[in-house]
């Protein structure tokens, strides 16, 4: 299920301080739920909880970029104890230059996850140093502009499956880099 080749994935994979994902489609099942008074409701998956974890152990931020700006979003957010959360923000692509600046850090720093086409500008970029992915159910052009594709659907684990690939190609490289210096 990968997508682009990627010679130095050890070293980019042990480079990344800062997951960035979309949230609808990724985290969410891309569904949207309304109570009868008209609450907006989005479905989110716990093992996705259990990936920030992961990469918060590893010394990996991460942060939610979205178009969106619902309540449910920033509730999730905080119940995750999220750094960053940019909600609202219609232009991917340009916002990374003001994520890079708040965040201290490279496009070489930097992983994103995204599914749809409003995410292959932010993608484009962060690819070129960093790391991208894909939730299994991703559009086809965002499936195919990604490093990875990962094996869950959005909603239904694929920040995890990514959390998870980033952590063990990072681990890999230092052990082999242990292993070889013995």
């Amino acid at each position: 299920m990968d997508g682009l080749v990627i010679p130095d994935l050890h070293v980019r994979a042990s480079r990344v301080r800062l997951v960035l994902t979309d949230c609808d489609g990724v985290l969410t099942d891309a569904g949207v739920y309304y109570s009868e008074r008209g609450e907006e409701l989005k479905r989110f998956s716990v093992r996705d909880g259990m990936g920030v974890e992961l990469l918060r152990a590893a010394g990996v931020r991460t942060a939610i970029l979205s178009r969106e700006s619902s309540g449910c979003v920033r509730a999730r957010a905080r119940k995750l104890g999220l750094e960053y959360t940019w909600l609202g923000v219609h232009d991917k692509r340009a916002h990374l230059e003001v994520i890079l600046r708040e965040t201290g850090l490279t496009g070489a720093q930097i992983a994103y996850l995204g599914d749809d086409v409003n995410d292959l500008g932010i993608i484009e970029l962060v690819k070129s140093e960093g790391l991208t992915g894909a939730p299994a159910d991703a559009v086809e052009v965002v499936a195919r502009s990604v490093h990875h594709r990962v094996s869950s659907r959005g909603g239904h684990g694929a920040f995890r499956d990514f959390a998870d690939w980033i952590v063990e190609h990072a681990t890999r490289d230092t052990s082999e880099r242990v292993r070889g210096a013995s």
